[in-house]
């Protein structure tokens, strides 16, 4: 992978507010031929507005590439079996869809005996299903929040025999993502998964965001949180790292002007 390629295939995640938002935002991607899009599933979008967005993309923006996330957490309803159907319903809607993945994630708080491994498990059960899950991979855990379990689990995951690729989540210690990522390979015995990893772009609005509120699970230290040129320099070392080892960056940080864009597109030059 070089750098020209991984620009053209860049992923943006897109964040909105209410469905006006969401048609803006992916007019400008229409505008600079973004077409790889990821839909998150978090904060005001969950359940039917969740769905309806979905829904709308469909109708309107059929060309696009798009990985559309499930979170466990923010979509359950009533209990454990009817959770479960919801998302076999989903997950066959998406299958029907042209250019469409899932990234299937528990979410920031873990229902009981209801999370990606126990799905998953009974995913493996039905018939007839296109090998399309994402799943997301934290190299952070056991280091820096004490969670020494998320090999275990990646492996459990693995197993299902339904994952086709990986999302590794954002951090800040580039020895900690090289080891990690080593393990993933090693994995990944039929070289089939893709692999994909979290970017956030430095800006002194999202320091001061981060700061004031810190995402649940990522690792920015303070080197990068107290200094915007450290910070630059980490995000070039990282995108570097992303390409030499053929992991394609989502852009996690909103992008929707020119000026964001041209300024990802720079630390990719």
């Amino acid at each position: 992978m070089n750098k020209l390629n991984t620009i053209n295939k860049l992923r943006f995640e897109l964040n909105f507010k209410d469905v006006d938002q969401l048609e803006r935002k992916l007019n400008f991607c229409k505008t600079k031929r973004i077409n790889n899009i990821n839909i998150p599933c978090k904060g005001l979008i969950k359940k039917q507005f969740y769905n309806s967005s979905i829904e709308y993309i469909k109708k309107n923006y059929k060309n696009l590439n798009v990985v559309y996330h499930y979170s466990l957490y923010y979509q359950y309803s009533k209990n454990k079996e009817n959770s479960y159907l919801e998302f076999l319903n989903f997950y066959k809607n998406i299958n029907s869809y042209k250019n469409s993945e899932i990234l299937l994630v528990s979410g920031s708080i873990k229902k009981k005996n209801y999370d990606v491994i126990s799905v998953l498990s009974d995913l493996k059960n039905e018939k007839n299903l296109q090998n399309q899950i994402g799943i997301a991979y934290n190299p952070y855990l056991n280091k820096y929040f004490n969670f020494p379990l998320e090999r275990e689990r990646y492996e459990k995951k693995l197993s299902s025999g339904l994952i086709k690729s990986i999302w590794i989540q954002y951090g800040t210690d580039i020895k900690v993502i090289e080891r990690e990522v080593n393990f993933l390979r090693n994995n990944d015995k039929n070289k089939k998964l893709n692999f994909y990893g979290s970017l956030l772009i430095p800006s002194k609005q999202f320091i001061a965001s981060f700061k004031f509120r810190p995402w649940k699970g990522v690792h920015i230290d303070d080197l990068y949180l107290y200094s915007l040129d450290n910070f630059y320099s980490y995000t070039k070392e990282l995108i570097s790292f992303y390409i030499d080892n053929n992991i394609m960056p989502v852009i996690e940080t909103d992008f929707s002007s020119s000026d964001k864009l041209e300024l990802i597109y720079r630390l990719f030059n």
